[in-house]
């Protein structure tokens, strides 16, 4: 039995960099750096792979960020603030 299936909207492998979806938040995350004690819980709960540590801080990539609040939530000493972001 063969089965046709239509991709739609689905995105080709490979493109994600190509596929900027960090329009479609309301809320952004904004990063405490003085409470931050880098655990990495943000980074490795990431839906997205837009939470990096670049030189002992953490940085959020908001091209690719969609504004799902995980990070927030997981951090143990409420470093990450979502914010409502005014367009």
């Amino acid at each position: 039995m063969e089965v046709e299936i239509t991709l739609g909207g689905v995105a080709r492998p490979g493109t994600a960099r190509k596929n900027k979806t960090g329009t479609w938040k309301v809320y952004m995350p904004v990063v405490d750096h003085k409470k931050c004690i880098l655990c990495m819980r943000c980074l490795h709960n990431c839906p997205e792979p837009c939470i990096t540590s670049v030189d002992d801080k953490i940085e959020i990539d908001l091209d690719y960020c969609k504004g799902c609040g995980i990070c927030s939530s997981v951090c143990p000493v409420d470093a990450i603030d979502m914010v409502y972001e005014e367009k």
